[in-house]
C-alpha cells in the first residue's frame, strides 16, 4: 500500500468546505465521481462505524478515527460491505484494512487548503489517481457556488 496525497484550493472558508464534505445532502454530490449513488452511513464522531456504499449498498466498512469540525477528519477502513453483509476478511477486506484515509482542511490567504491523504493499496492505483482529482474540483464546486 502506498500513501497519497491530493490537495486543492477552494475559494471558501473551512467552514462551508467542511459542510459539503461530510453534510448529507452534499457528500452524495461530490462522491457521485467515485460512483453513481454513492452514500455515507454513520454518525461521524470518532471512534463510530462508517458505511461508504454504493448505489447497490456494497462499499467500504471503516471506522472514524478522527473528527475535529473544520481542520480534519480521518477513517481508518476495516473491511467491505456485499449484498448487506460486513465482511473483514474477504480478498478486497484485506487489501484495505488498516488503510488510512485523512482530510485536512486549512486556511491560506481567506481560502481553504483541502489536503486528502490516502494509502491506495497497487491493484486501485490508477482508479484512484484518476478521480481523487475530479472529485476535489466537485468539492471545490460545490463550495463556491454557495
Amino acid at each position: 500500500m502506498e500513501k497519497k496525497e491530493f490537495k486543492i484550493t477552494i475559494d471558501a472558508p473551512r467552514e462551508q468546505v467542511w459542510q459539503i464534505l461530510w453534510d448529507d445532502a452534499t457528500y452524495p454530490k461530490w462522491t457521485t465521481i467515485f460512483g453513481e449513488g454513492s452514500r455515507a452511513e454513520t454518525d461521524w464522531k470518532e471512534g463510530s462505524k462508517a458505511l461508504f456504499l454504493s448505489a447497490t449498498g456494497d462499499g467500504m466498512l471503516s471506522r472514524v478515527v478522527a473528527n475535529r469540525p473544520y481542520e480534519c477528519m480521518a477513517f481508518e477502513h476495516l473491511g467491505e460491505v456485499k449484498d448487506g453483509q460486513e465482511y473483514l476478511d474477504s480478498e478486497l477486506a484485506k487489501q484495505w484494512a488498516g488503510a488510512i484515509e485523512t482530510y485536512t482542511l486549512e486556511n491560506a490567504d481567506g481560502k481553504t487548503v483541502l489536503t486528502v491523504v490516502m494509502d491506495i493499496a497497487d491493484e486501485h492505483m490508477d482508479y484512484f489517481l484518476s478521480t481523487w482529482p475530479k472529485a476535489l474540483e466537485k468539492v471545490k464546486e460545490l463550495s463556491e457556488e454557495n
